[in-house]
């Protein structure tokens, strides 16, 4: 592990660390297109299943 990814890492204990989203994971998680998109795709993906089921 580099450097960069160490920026994403916290330490909240001594023998805990958690991943940290970057700036870019943060903004998709805020867009309201890049979530309308998943809802879809993962809808289909459901569809799949159900339909493979039946």
């Amino acid at each position: 592990m580099g450097k960069k990814a160490e920026h994403n890492i916290k330490a909240y204990g001594k023998n805990f660390t958690s991943m940290t989203p970057g700036p870019f994971a943060l903004k998709l998680r805020t867009c309201k297109i890049w979530q309308f998109i998943r809802f879809v795709i993962i809808n289909i993906k459901m569809l799949i299943v159900v339909r493979k089921s039946h």
